[in-house]
């Protein structure tokens, strides 16, 4: 996650409950690679059929863990100390027994997110939330336009039943973000559904670059981001989180190089720039700090990774899948002595971006090792600007 209001304002909502003080110059230890965050996908089962799913999610799946089964990953999650476990799918509300699994990581005093289309959360499902101790959920919204929102999640009356789920989240008194999956035909609304997550009660929009993985390798490039409106996009978050601070909290995932851009746009001197690319740094990202489960129990670097597996949960300890020393662990989480692609192993700031989406530079650039297409960055122009160097982040 690139934590743009903290950099833009030093303020946060939802991260700072969850994570604690950090910002530019006070990194983040809230995960490591050997103890990451969890995001398990605990089903294929879904009741819609969006375009861009990367688990191609529908009908659950045959293999899917079963009832002890689960609750033995729980343990060994709670063995290795992971901080927090993000409860996905598919839509993991479809899973009979997922808020029972929910209340039990948390009496493991394991922190729990869930992460969902909103669609199922009624009233009741709000109340057990709560009385679980759920500390966010994340809600799926990718446009303030109804038709547009249900034609990108398959159903219609899709973000009617999303909307009810979040009024029935926030009323419940619970921390609720909005998802919003930024494309090259959806990125003009993120102002109108920052303007519609404020109004409801919502905390926190997090935007998610279009990855490559799942559905999303049937869609055309033109649903990418060009330059240009990269660039405006970037100047919008910027305004934005000016402008809301404090009353939301905007984060992006999927392309590092948004805090490359975003510390571009604010820094006042080399200084400040270097302590926000430690920042960036140490927030993680595919494999490195976080690690996705899949509903069979593999274990992957992360839930858009479907071409690389770390190992099975039902033959492995997951203490062992996280040793550092592995190959598939180190790959990334130091991606950067991986990089062959002429700019993304060239960047000066290969060691703060990691290459960008390894999805998108797999299935789109060519190969593990590839440069991410999406990265329009003028690297060297910035890193002159600055002063920066490679390897330099966090010297005085």
């Amino acid at each position: 996650m690139i934590p743009v209001s903290v950099m833009v304002t030093g303020r946060g909502t939802v991260s700072r409950r969850l994570k604690g003080d950090y910002g530019p110059g006070r990194p983040s230890r809230f995960s490591e690679v050997w103890r990451p965050v969890v995001s398990w996908n605990l089903t294929h089962a879904c009741n819609l059929r969006c375009v861009h799913c990367y688990i191609r999610a529908g009908a659950r799946g045959e293999g899917e863990l079963g009832r002890e089964e689960a609750r033995g990953v729980l343990r060994q999650m709670a063995e290795v100390g992971v901080p927090l476990v993000l409860f996905s799918g598919g839509e993991p509300l479809m899973r009979p027994d997922a808020l029972d699994l929910m209340e039990e990581a948390a009496d493991m005093g394991m922190r729990v997110a869930l992460s969902t289309n909103g669609t199922l959360i009624t009233e009741e499902v709000a109340s057990r939330l709560s009385r679980i101790g759920v500390s966010y959920v994340g809600i799926s919204l990718d446009s303030p336009r109804p038709a547009w929102h249900d034609l990108f999640r398959g159903v219609e009356g899709a973000f009617a039943a999303a909307m009810r789920g979040l009024r029935n989240a926030v009323g419940r008194g619970l921390d609720v973000g909005l998802r919003m999956t930024v494309t090259a035909r959806n990125a003009a609304d993120a102002a109108g559904l920052l303007d519609l997550a404020e109004s409801a009660g919502a905390r926190r929009v997090t935007f998610y670059h279009l990855s490559a993985a799942g559905r999303a390798l049937g869609l055309s490039r033109d649903w990418y981001m060009g330059a240009a409106q990269y660039s405006s996009f970037v100047d919008l978050l910027v305004e934005e989180a000016r402008r809301r601070a404090g009353a939301i909290e905007i984060e992006t995932t999927m392309a590092p190089f948004d805090g490359i851009a975003v510390a571009d746009r604010v820094s006042r001197s080399g200084a400040e720039f270097r302590d926000m690319m430690e920042l960036v740094r140490s927030q993680g990202g595919c494999g490195r700090k976080i690690v996705s489960i899949y509903p069979d129990g593999t274990l992957r670097p992360c839930q858009f990774v479907d071409f690389m597996e770390l190992g099975s949960l039902r033959r492995s300890r997951l203490r062992d899948l996280l040793d550092p020393s592995r190959r598939e662990v180190d790959y990334f989480a130091n991606t950067e002595r991986y990089l062959s692609g002429p700019r993304c192993s060239t960047c000066p700031f290969r060691s703060v971006c990691k290459g960008g989406d390894r999805v998108r530079a797999y299935y789109m650039g060519g190969g593990l090792g590839a440069d991410d297409p999406q990265c329009p960055l003028d690297t060297r122009g910035i890193a002159e600007r600055w002063g920066w160097r490679e390897g330099s982040a966090g010297e005085s």
